[in-house]
């Protein structure tokens, strides 16, 4: 399953608790150690 590009990485983050928001290179991506399924890029 490769990464989701949402427009709101709100709405992603409260599908799960253990997801993270960092940003990297002035994009911001969703990571999700317990569940990989949850990873998206925004920007």
């Amino acid at each position: 399953m490769s990464m989701k590009v949402r427009n709101s990485l709100k709405s992603a983050k409260t599908r799960d608790k253990n997801c993270q928001i960092v940003r990297r290179k002035g994009r911001i991506y969703l990571i999700n150690k317990k569940n990989p399924r949850f990873k998206a890029r925004q920007g």
